[in-house]
């Protein structure tokens, strides 16, 4: 059976990453943060592994591009995760006007601003993660009335959803790349991600992208990080968009040349686009 191994508790979105990227048969594996996540694929404890690397509302997890690079691992797929919060209690008789406080993870808290307004009396109560949120409240032990989390997380632990959706933004997605120690090629066009320092020097950040420019490869994300131990230096992340392997393949020997460090963090097939996001 195939293994995904995710940060997180159950029901987590992470989780839910996880199964989609693996399939109905899956075997999902949960690691207490990123570092273990990386370390037990990395080790061939499990095969693969689903990383967020972008989120629709918060933008960049940076931390996990470092992780990556510094890796020997490599994204052969992307998928993007909607991110809805579901009001949750711990049974389905109990009523929102009966709600008093609500626990969930800082970011999910905020990301529920709205509602909280909407419902001046709820306190809100921070936990470390909504999943766990959801199975503290099942085991009775929450110090909260309800949770902020996944239906996943609901259907997991045995709880109700009071109410679905109340996140302040219907486009809140998170992508997220599924890692692996073997590359996989891709045939035809295909996104590729790529980490890239400078060669220095004025321009050089315009000569890197004019690399790709000179062969209409789409760029569609930036990112620049600092490296540690060099001040006032950075490395640059960029996702080009369905490149051909040869083009794609002349604009990196173009940085190399120029001096640049160039890494292929992984070369996969776009997910699809929801239509929410589309017609945006």
């Amino acid at each position: 059976m195939k293994q995904v191994a995710f940060q997180g508790e159950f029901g987590a979105f992470s989780h839910e990453a996880a199964l989609a990227a693996g399939g109905p048969d899956v075997s999902c594996v949960p690691c207490q943060d990123f570092d273990a996540l990386f370390g037990i694929v990395e080790s061939g404890g499990v095969e693969s592994g689903v990383v967020p690397v972008e989120n629709t509302l918060v933008g960049s997890v940076a931390e996990n591009l470092d992780r990556l690079h510094a890796s020997s691992l490599h994204a052969v797929a992307e998928t993007l995760v909607r991110v809805e919060h579901c009001l949750i209690s711990a049974t389905a008789e109990r009523r929102l006007v009966d709600i008093n406080s609500v626990a969930s993870h800082p970011v999910a808290l905020a990301q529920c601003r709205g509602f909280f307004a909407t419902h001046p009396h709820i306190r809100r109560v921070v936990s470390a993660d909504t999943a766990g949120s959801v199975r503290e409240l099942a085991e009775g032990r929450l110090g909260a009335d309800a949770a902020i989390a996944s239906r996943l997380a609901a259907e997991r632990y045995g709880c109700a959803v009071l109410r679905p959706g109340i996140e302040d933004h219907s486009t809140n997605y998170t992508r997220f790349l599924l890692v692996t120690r073997v590359h996989v090629p891709k045939m035809g066009p295909a996104k590729t991600s790529v980490a890239f320092t400078l060669s220095g020097g004025a321009g050089s950040l315009h000569e890197a992208l004019g690399a790709f420019a000179a062969r209409d490869l789409d760029l569609s994300w930036i990112e620049s990080r600092p490296i540690l131990g060099r001040p006032w230096e950075y490395r640059f992340y960029v996702d080009v968009r369905e490149a051909p392997a040869a083009a794609l393949a002349d604009a990196l020997d173009e940085l190399e040349a120029s001096g640049a460090g160039v890494k292929v963090l992984g070369r996969y097939h776009e997910a699809p686009q929801p239509p929410a996001m589309a017609e945006g």
